[in-house]
């Protein structure tokens, strides 16, 4: 598959695998964190803001000062993104981690009928394809997770929600991502959706202070900082359908270290319900990416 800027080499394959492998570790950071899954969300940015703010200033990303629509729209943004986090952190505690991590993602399918419906027509093949799929799919899935119990089905439905919120929070920064560097985006991202993550951690009477802060720097390190920043530097070498397919992994990530550190077991035909999903997130990816 050809690259979108010449052919990437051995650097933007090893930054592809491996931000995609980080994000794939952020849900074992939840599990791990004593304090509340929404807190953990709240640690996330705080931590991380610092970090990608240096950054931003670095890469010389102005950090201040935006247009009061662009304002709105971030704004609005960071409060679906804040949702967004709560809810699949809510999730994760409540499912299996490799339905977590595909769920989490499927924003992407989100995206492909917003830009179906967007565009009036009807959909190609291969958007047809995507659709069967993420469907059967997640019937699939839905019904293991209700055969184990209703919380994991309900934290199934955590993460589709989840999911459908991030899609509400990339239509949202759209617009503000083509006058703004994607480092300073993320630092007022995070300096917005914190407080709101704080104030839904209080209502819900979840503890906030840590007493082990290890699983939240993680968190911070992994999935804001490092697994979005090399994804930032691979985007540009890879086509949408390669980007699409690397998705993929992390689902398989989750799968095996929900094995391997919970003793999470998957049976065929929950192999077969993740294979679809996963194939149709890769479809969806390629089409909206």
């Amino acid at each position: 598959m050809a690259s979108q800027s010449g052919s990437p080499g051995a650097l933007h394959w090893a930054a592809l695998i491996a931000g995609n492998v980080a994000l794939a570790l952020g849900p074992w950071s939840v599990r791990l964190a004593d304090s509340g899954p929404v807190a953990a969300g709240f640690w996330r940015l705080v931590i991380a803001l610092p970090l990608l703010w240096l950054i931003a200033r670095r890469m010389g990303e102005p950090v201040s000062g935006l247009p009061r629509r662009t304002a709105l729209l971030v704004a609005l943004g960071a409060l679906a993104f804040a949702l967004d986090l709560a809810l699949w952190h809510v999730g994760i505690e409540r499912t299996r981690l490799g339905n977590a991590s595909l769920f989490g993602n499927s924003g992407s399918l989100v995206l492909l009928f917003w830009g179906i419906l967007v565009a009036r027509t009807m959909p190609a093949r291969a958007e047809w394809a995507a659709i069967v799929l993420a469907l059967g799919g997640a019937a699939i899935l839905m019904g293991r997770s209700a055969d184990i119990s209703a919380s994991t089905l309900v934290g199934d439905l955590f993460c589709v929600s989840a999911g459908f919120l991030y899609a509400v929070y990339l239509l949202c920064l759209q617009d503000a991502r083509k006058g703004l560097g994607g480092w300073s985006l993320l630092t007022r991202v995070c300096l917005l959706a914190a407080p709101v993550l704080l104030a839904v951690a209080w209502l819900r009477g979840e503890p906030i202070w840590p007493q082990n802060w290890t699983p939240l720097v993680l968190l911070a390190l992994l999935s804001q900082v490092l697994g979005q920043g090399l994804l930032v530097f691979a985007l540009r070498a890879f086509s949408p359908m390669i980007i699409g397919l690397a998705l993929l992994m992390q689902p398989a990530v989750a799968v095996a270290y929900g094995f391997l550190a919970f003793g999470e077991v998957l049976g065929p035909l929950d192999m077969v319900g993740m294979v679809m999903v996963g194939a149709a997130l890769a479809v969806a990816r390629a089409r909206t990416g």
